[in-house]
């Protein structure tokens, strides 16, 4: 698991076709690699991928025909840069929401604009995942915790203060950009719970219930 808070921005260093798939090498920059170990989660670009190798600033992790078609892996090259984190521990301060490193789909950046110190990001969204984000909701982008500011159908918006802009790669990301979009894990499983057809019990979480609880307005 993972908070969406950005430790560092790194560089793909090399690709290797791997029997079908591809294992990927990747400098660290100034993430902190002192303690990882062998098998220790390292989210790039907001994927989940497991070191099999480290050295003293870089780390390798193969990467799935799976994780590759459904990620923007499958079009990076030897030089992209890369957002990276490590996995949460104990300690970790809980800066922005629970991130799984699972990425739902791919967006795309559409238009992108100065707003006072600020450059307000619109993207489009993959059609089926427009119901997951909602406004002034948490979304990760390219492994970014973010705050949804308006929502147009699958097309939303997000502001990017200058600090996110100097310390991830949405710095130099431009329109036509993919991005990697991983929607809030509470909305994904509160729909499961409310989802009748997904058990033959009678469905105890109702509308009127979200809203009264808080997590929905009326």
């Amino acid at each position: 698991m993972f908070t969406g808070i950005i430790l560092a921005i790194g560089s793909i260093t090399a690709m290797q076709p791997r029997g079908g798939d591809c294992r990927i090498t990747v400098n660290c920059g100034k993430l902190p690699l002192e303690d990882a170990q062998l098998g220790d989660s390292i989210a790039v670009n907001g994927v989940c991928l497991t070191a099999v190798e480290l050295t003293e600033n870089a780390f390798s992790a193969d990467v799935s025909n799976e994780t590759l078609s459904r990620t923007s892996l499958k079009t990076a090259t030897v030089g992209t840069p890369v957002n990276l984190e490590l996995a949460l521990t104990p300690s970790t301060r809980m800066g922005g929401h629970i991130v799984s490193g699972h990425v739902d789909g791919i967006g795309q950046v559409i238009n992108k604009q100065n707003d006072g110190r600020s450059i307000r990001f619109n993207f489009q969204a993959p059609e089926n995942l427009a119901k997951y984000i909602a406004e002034k909701g948490s979304i990760c982008i390219n492994g970014i915790s973010l705050t949804v500011n308006q929502v147009d159908g699958a097309a939303f918006s997000v502001n990017i203060v200058p600090h996110t802009l100097k310390e991830t790669t949405l710095g130099e990301t431009e329109i036509g950009d993919s991005v990697n979009l991983e929607v809030d894990l509470l909305a994904r499983y509160m729909e499961r719970l409310m989802d009748r057809s997904a058990s033959k019990q009678e469905c105890k979480v109702t509308e009127e219930l979200l809203q009264q609880s808080g997590f929905i307005g009326s």
